[in-house]
């Protein structure tokens, strides 16, 4: 067999992170045409190559769709992973080694001062192996082509769906193509989904946390955003309008770190929110003030709802707004100046219907299909850029935040209360304990997860979603009604590594050669015995 033993297994992995697929370039485009060959060496596909499939998504992207069918059984594991990575700037002069995990290893120990000191300590060891993507996540798709492999060689009583995606890292295309794709898939083939399983790494709580993961869940993440409309003036007049900027400051000091949006499950919390993009939307230096920006802000998510994120947004919007109201209201007062009006807070829904009342439907249409017809734009950019666009014509709203929600937005996911899970969640803990490995349960990946996809949401609260994202239905959407057709428990187990996204990327060899393939194994055993008389020796 191709992919069976730990010499196999790591030829695989520097074969695969080899193949640069960043997002959005070419190597993503040409990964899943290089994988689908690999597979075609699988005397399964030999015999059935209708089950190996290239899916469209988008840009010339592709995903992967590799489908083990058991005659008898009708029970099914979906395997998840993308094949996608961030880049490699910040390998510098290492840069064309960066996807050679061999070579690269050999440089940094030429040059260990490029690397953090617990980095260079691993790197010494000789228990690590450096690449960028060779822990998020190529080693999680060569543990699915293992199973993949060894499953169709035993002929094991149970389904397995292989799919791996572009894009986890931005907008999670690929998965939100892959939703609809498993439910057509499902309904064809009369299947019984009974885990998602992903093969994330797993990630450490702090920079000292040593511990394995297993997880039965993953957090989730939205994007409130906000449109800044001032009034512009001359810099030599400053009080006959208001900057974007000086309205900006106060909602991102109240929205970062702010506890508000804090969730706690089963004894986890969310990272606080943060801001990820500031800018205001000048397009040349003038002395004219900058009267338009946006902010984007990151905020996860565990149990509540689209609608309770906006809810709490608005309130911390408003309350920035106040006090940006009263600070301009005191300058003006000391300089004997009549302010411009209030402060306006409202929601892209409020801005659109107003737009709509005042210019009709149509003119509404066409001032969005201008900026969807923008191809230089991003969905996030193209969500400020309808709201500004809206405010040009409305400038009697201004001065005003619009509240939006830009793309992406990944739902929340928990498997808490479900029976396989739970019995799943002991065997790992027994075989990790017996193995001297030290794994524990978290109930959220605390990362972001294709998971989020996989599972009918506890709460709806879509309205609030769909009315304040500006390209819903039109370049980004959410496939809801597959995510409820496909819904079923998920885990994430993945091997151990360490500083995904930077230079010491690096992945722990004998958790992913030795101590994965046979947990994995064990996992799927464990699902198939549950329907059928299975050995679960691994």
């Amino acid at each position: 067999m191709n992919w069976q033993t730990s010499e196999q297994l790591h030829k695989l992995i520097c074969q695969l992170v080899s193949w640069e697929s960043e997002t959005c370039s070419v190597g993503e485009q040409q990964f899943p045409l290089k994988l689908e060959k690999e597979l075609q060496r699988l005397r399964y596909f030999e015999k059935y190559p209708e089950y190996l499939e290239l899916v469209q998504v988008d840009k010339e992207r592709r995903l992967m769709s590799a489908f083990y069918k058991h005659s008898d059984a009708a029970k099914t594991v979906v395997l998840i992973s993308h094949f996608d990575t961030v880049s490699t700037e910040e390998y510098g002069a290492l840069q064309p080694f960066a996807t050679n995990p061999v070579q690269l290893t050999e440089k940094f120990r030429q040059q260990p001062h490029l690397l953090n000191e617990s980095a260079q300590k691993d790197l010494f060891s000789g228990d690590y192996l450096f690449g960028r993507g060779v822990m998020d996540m190529k080693m999680g798709l060569a543990l699915h082509m293992h199973l993949l492999e060894k499953a169709s060689e035993e002929e094991w009583p149970i389904n397995l769906l292989l799919i791996a995606v572009p894009d986890e890292e931005v907008n999670s295309a690929g998965m939100r193509v892959a939703v609809e794709h498993i439910a057509q898939l499902k309904e064809k083939e009369q299947l019984e989904i009974a885990l998602h399983l992903n093969s994330e790494p797993s990630f450490s709580q702090d920079p000292t946390d040593l511990n394995e993961y297993f997880y039965t869940g993953t957090i989730g993440k939205i994007m409130p955003a906000a449109l800044f409309y001032g009034k512009e003036t001359h810099v030599g007049e400053p009080l006959k309008g208001m900057t974007a900027s000086f309205l900006n400051s106060y909602l991102t000091a109240e929205m970062e770190w702010n506890e508000a949006f804090l969730e706690e499950a089963e004894g986890e919390y969310t990272p606080l929110p943060v801001a990820l993009e500031q800018k205001d939307l000048k397009l040349l230096y003038s002395t004219q003030t900058p009267y338009r920006a946006f902010a984007l802000y990151n905020v996860f998510l565990m149990r509540r709802s689209a609608e309770e994120i906006f809810t709490i947004f608005r309130q911390v919007a408003e309350q920035a707004m106040a006090k940006c109201q009263a600070r301009y209201e005191a300058v003006c007062a000391q300089q004997h100046v009549t302010p411009i009006g209030k402060i306006n807070v409202l929601s892209y829904e409020e801005v659109y219907a107003y737009s709509v009342k005042k210019h009709t439907q149509t003119v509404v249409n066409d001032i969005i299909e201008k900026v969807m017809n923008n191809d230089a734009l991003d969905d996030r950019k193209k969500s400020i850029t309808i709201a500004d666009q809206l405010m040009i014509h409305n400038q009697e709203l201004a001065p005003a935040a619009v509240l939006l929600f830009a793309p992406p937005f990944y739902p929340p996911a928990s498997s808490k209360g479900e029976a396989l899970i739970e019995e799943l969640s002991t065997l790992l803990l027994e075989q990790a304990q017996a193995l001297d490995i030290p794994l524990s349960q978290k109930h959220y990946f605390n990362g972001i997860c294709d998971l989020s996809y996989c599972q009918n949401l506890s709460n709806n609260g879509w309205h609030a979603y769909e009315a304040n994202t500006p390209v819903w239905q039109r370049s980004y959407t959410i496939p809801f009604e597959a995510m409820e057709a496909i819904s079923a428990p998920v885990m994430n187990i993945g091997p151990f590594g360490k500083d995904a996204h930077q230079i010491s990327e690096r992945l722990h060899l004998k958790s992913a050669l030795e101590e994965m393939p046979n947990i994995l194994t064990m996992v799927i055993k464990k699902v198939t015995a549950r329907v059928s008389s299975f050995d679960l020796n691994v």
